[in-house]
């Protein structure tokens, strides 16, 4: 039997035009199982976990919050240790309510002059992140984001961010591998799947280099998608990009896909 994939949309980016309950309501019509609210610390979270039930969708991923200058997230950064756990301590908060399994782990942009200290300090924050999240049935994520949109992030590569993973070494912590980040990357996306597979818990994808809608005509892309699907991977698929218009109208590259289990 074929694996199939679960699609996802990330509400946070695609119908961005309407406020979030009214996002929701739009995935579940537009056929989705499963949202991805990244940042949902200024919402009513019971109003969204009554929303999620109405509606039959599964809160699949959130994000730590951001620093409070719009830092990509603090867990590589040294001496920002109590407000990475506070942060983090939020986003259990919000699982807890939602019902999401699944906390993407920001880590922010390190010193550059610190290497061996802001490595230590991320190590050590994500196992304590990873008793804290494995004690309430939530996995840790970690993201590779690309060094065009996220210039200075602790890592840009999906290698990068495994040799973490490998390196925490507990069961709570995974990877989160987006195309899209290791399209603008350069990299051949079959390759660090295969590399990377037995370690992935969620994927994401997007088009490149725009991050809009996913081109059927990006053979690089589609293929790693076949690819991942004959693999046996059978998690979620997030549709995490910014829509060129109405979001919608711009699903018709879907039937590109291989089989999404509804």
């Amino acid at each position: 039997m074929i694996a199939q994939m679960r699609p996802a949309a990330n509400v946070t980016m695609l119908y961005a035009d309407r406020p979030l309950s009214e996002r929701l309501v739009a995935a579940a019509a537009d056929g989705f199982a499963g949202v991805e609210i990244l940042f949902p610390y200024d919402v009513d979270l019971d109003e969204v976990a009554r929303l999620l039930g109405r509606h039959d969708l599964q809160h699949v991923l959130v994000n730590t919050p951001l620093g409070p200058e719009g830092e990509p997230g603090l867990a590589a950064v040294v001496g920002r240790e109590g407000e990475f756990r506070r942060g983090f301590e939020q986003a259990l908060s919000v699982t807890a309510t939602t019902g999401c399994r699944s906390i993407h782990t920001m880590a922010g942009r390190p010193s550059a002059n610190s290497s061996s200290a802001w490595m230590d300090t991320l190590l050590t924050n994500l196992r304590w992140a990873a008793t804290r999240a494995g004690d309430a049935g939530v996995t840790v994520t970690l993201e590779a984001l690309n060094h065009h949109d996220v210039p200075g992030y602790a890592y840009a590569q999906p290698s990068q961010a495994l040799a973490v993973v490998q390196a925490v070494d507990h069961p709570a912590v995974r990877l989160q591998f987006d195309l899209y980040h290791s399209a603008r990357e350069g990299l051949d996306l079959v390759a660090e799947l295969d590399r990377a597979r037995p370690f992935i818990h969620h994927v994401q994808i997007a088009g490149t280099p725009d991050r809009h809608e996913p081109d059927p005509a990006d053979t690089a892309l589609f293929a790693s998608v076949r690819h991942l699907v004959a693999s046996g991977y059978e998690g979620w698929l997030g549709f995490e990009y910014h829509p060129r218009g109405d979001t919608s109208a711009g699903l018709a590259w879907r039937a590109a896909l291989p089989p999404l289990t509804p």
